[in-house]
């Protein structure tokens, strides 16, 4: 089955070394247990990508019922897992800086694709599909900057769409296009940020005194291929301890904050289209999910 666009950064201060003898020593930026943030902290921080994972349950499930309503109007059973969409790879926060808990690692491989309908069954035929997808030469198109994503034009799943989103829906998924666009470019051009560049030079310092060398936390947890690799790795070990001897975290989220700010300033419409659609959405998704379940309305 085709899936939907799942569509899915930040920076720091570090430690310092004292000075020479009789000088005034940098400032000790290691944090401790009292003043470590957490995780759920920092990744609230950068504002893209906080639009961009802003939870759509009702949303969801508001789709889900009506395109399940829509094909059994057509004569069909559609039994989509509730929540599925919500789960998929692409909705699952971003660690864009490797490694953040020794308990949760981001996954090494993709979710496993949707098991294929079993031959013969209803959900194999051409008018299934065509019921639930519409005719392949209706997809319409949205498109960012640098990619583009076809959805459905017709069939169940474009009427579930519109009956939330009404007009809006090409340009809710242009939206959350360009927001996923601007979050891949945000963890980019941070890379350029002085106070991310020096927080990852000394973040280097302490991976070399500790004997595993690597030109940044998210090439060095790319290098570890399995979950039970990384699960016992004494470089990712070394890297967790780095990152809280520097403070490497807290300022990596922190300048990727700024950077994705900029470009919502740079891009006031994004912002405002979107606070738009997902009010609209939220609107039509109540009404849909307290409505008795009777055959769907187009439009």
């Amino acid at each position: 089955m085709r899936k939907t666009l799942g569509l899915t950064l930040g920076l720091a201060v570090g430690a310092a070394t004292l000075s020479g003898c009789g000088t005034v020593p940098e400032p000790d930026h290691r944090t401790t247990s009292a003043t470590r943030i957490d995780t759920a902290e920092l990744h609230r921080r950068p504002p893209v990508t906080g639009l961009l994972f802003t939870p759509n349950t009702r949303g969801h499930e508001a789709q889900r019922q009506f395109a399940i309503a829509c094909m059994a109007k057509r004569g069909f059973r559609y039994a989509p897992v509730a929540g599925a969409e919500e789960t998929e790879g692409g909705d699952q926060l971003p660690q864009p800086f490797g490694l953040e808990s020794a308990t949760k690692a981001p996954a090494a491989a993709p979710p496993a694709p949707d098991t294929p309908p079993k031959p013969g069954s209803p959900e194999s035929t051409e008018a299934y599909g065509k019921a639930l997808f519409g005719a392949q030469n209706k997809r319409v198109t949205a498109k960012g900057i640098r990619m583009q994503v076809s959805r459905p034009g017709e069939g169940c799943l474009a009427e579930a769409e519109t009956r939330v989103l009404g007009d809006g829906r090409m340009r809710w998924l242009q939206v959350r296009i360009m927001l996923f666009e601007a979050q891949e470019q945000a963890r980019a051009d941070v890379e350029k940020d002085p106070a991310f560049k020096a927080v990852t030079a000394r973040w280097r310092t302490c991976m070399d005194r500790a004997g595993f060398p690597a030109p940044g936390p998210a090439q060095l947890l790319a290098s570890v291929g399995t979950a039970e690799a990384r699960a016992s790795s004494t470089a990712l070990a070394a890297d967790l301890r780095c990152k809280e001897e520097t403070g490497y975290l807290d300022t990596a989220y922190t300048r990727l904050a700024a950077v994705q700010q900029r470009w919502l300033d740079r891009n006031p419409s994004v912002q405002k289209d979107w606070k738009t659609l997902s009010a609209r959405q939220e609107r039509e998704s109540r009404e849909v999910l307290s409505a008795p379940a009777t055959a769907p309305r187009s439009g």
